[in-house]
């Protein structure tokens, strides 16, 4: 393997605000630097989720990290920067501060961004859509935003759901102004988007009704000549087909071909599916424009959904190349430990309907030849997760096929990721030390350390600034 050029060296770090209040500004930056070998920080700047600006979210599961604070934080969530609301004119969802008492009188921006600069670090924001209420993050129970429940989804039976629509000119446009006003407020270098969203056949799978039917959809889709009212009614007969799936029922033809037959005779559902798909795009691209519009030298880095390579449906939905038309670069998300039972997971769905009469072990390597896997059994999983000279290198090598050497591809790698469940596969130094290797090898050009720093235990931190430095980046 050829080792990596140091001058284009990143090794990035996804890290809470609270983090540098609990360790102390430059104590935290020499651990980073020194310690580890990091040199891009990625800062969870405003959220809703204990993952994404809070301490460890699976103390109890887990432990706590040999550093930091070691006792929950009453978190509000919020923006943990000033925003500036000459940029929220044309929203009215402005009133959204943290008012974390830790954080009181912080602006984590102003903080952070001069002394790493005065290292040769670089800052990036940390933003994630959808902020909220979002199971397995360590949602706030209670989000204090005036005017947001305004803005909620509504759903196939007319009942208002647990997100906000991101077709609501509200809801999108504060994202805009979010972003404009980060960019020109502060000396950034570069702002990482994740979007993960389910879209409405993805909601079905899982059981939820789908959505939106809001106003604002309703309008646009009209706009794209599709039948609104049909497409509604279409909704109904397929939504059934997944009920009477999940109940059980025994049909004569078995369930896949009875949900390919709804499908078929429903084809407008697959039109909604696309104009719901091509929206959530254009909320990507339009961000993109907006960090390129306000300062091009600023990067814009997407963070991809590791569901986009366990579902083929989704995989299917989000080519990598497509992607590069509106990144500097792209980190697919590669949980490794953890990743066993997000793949079960996302698994089960489709076993409970589409796949009910097939086995997940009679299933399992077949849709490996599908998603281009090679890992455990299906029994196996989720105490074995997945391994990183297979799972790491081979998400790496397909997405460097993907993008065509148009963008970077930087691996986001599973560091002391939360858990589920006990006997679930830990994060160990082995693993750590194998995945940032890995990664050069499959042509990767950087790593980024994820979900959070306050989570990570040190001796993992320590594996990989071991290959790090076998590599000459350290």
């Amino acid at each position: 393997m050829e080792k990596p050029d140091p001058n284009e060296k990143f090794v990035g770090i996804q890290v809470s605000p609270i983090s540098f209040i609990d360790e102390g500004l430059d104590e935290m930056l020499d651990t980073l630097q020194h310690r580890v070998g990091i040199n891009v920080l990625m800062i969870g700047t405003v959220s809703w989720l204990g993952l994404k600006v809070g301490r460890s979210i699976n103390h109890a599961l887990d432990g706590w990290p040999d550093h930091g604070v070691h006792e929950p934080l009453s978190m509000k969530g919020g923006a943990y920067w000033n925003p500036d609301m000459k940029y929220y004119g044309n929203t009215t969802i402005r009133d959204f501060r943290s008012t974390d008492p830790e954080m009181e009188g912080i602006d984590i921006l102003d903080l952070v961004i001069p002394a790493a600069h005065e290292r040769g670090m670089k800052v990036m924001p940390e933003l994630m859509e959808p902020l909220f209420k979002y199971a397995g993050h360590g949602s706030v129970n209670n989000v204090d935003i005036p005017n947001l429940p305004q803005a909620l989804e509504i759903d196939l039976f007319g009942r208002y759901g647990p997100e906000p629509c991101t077709n609501n000119p509200n809801y999108r446009t504060w994202w805009h102004s979010m972003v404009e006003d980060q960019c020109r407020s502060y000396d950034i270098d570069g702002l990482m988007w994740c979007n993960e969203r389910r879209s409405p056949l993805d909601l079905m799978i899982q059981g939820s009704a789908p959505a939106c039917f809001c106003e604002h959809c309703r309008r646009l889709a009209l706009n794209r000549g599709i039948d609104v009212d049909r497409a509604h009614r279409a909704f109904f007969e397929v939504w059934d087909y997944f009920e009477r799936a999940r109940a059980g029922e025994d049909f004569a033809d078995g369930s896949l071909v009875e949900f390919l037959r709804a499908l078929l005779r429903n084809p407008e559902i697959l039109e909604w599916e696309r104009f719901w798909l091509e929206r959530n795009k254009d909320l990507d691209r339009e961000l993109y424009g907006i960090v390129k519009w306000c300062n091009s030298d600023i990067e814009y880095g997407l963070n991809v959904w590791n569901r986009n390579h366990f579902n083929p449906i989704r995989k299917a939905q989000w080519p990598w190349l497509e992607q590069t038309r509106y990144s500097d670069w792209v980190k697919p998300i590669t949980y490794q430990h953890q990743s066993g039972g997000i793949y079960t997971t996302e698994m089960n769905y489709l076993h409970a309907n589409i796949l009910r009469d097939v086995t997940p072990q009679e299933m399992t390597p077949i849709m490996y030849r599908f998603l281009g896997m090679n890992e455990a059994p299906w029994d196996e999983l989720i105490q074995t997760g997945l391994d990183p000279d297979t799972y790491v290198f081979d998400q790496c090598s397909d997405t460097v096929r993907g993008v065509q050497d148009r963008v970077p591809v930087y691996m986001g790698l599973g560091v002391d990721a939360p858990r589920t469940r006990a006997d679930q596969a830990q994060s160990t130094p082995d693993i750590t030390y194998r995945s940032v290797l890995a990664t050069y090898r499959a042509g990767g050009r950087g790593v980024i350390f994820s979900p959070n720093y306050a989570s990570m235990k040190l001796d993992n931190l320590d594996a990989a600034a071991s290959a790090l430095e076998e590599l000459g980046l350290k």
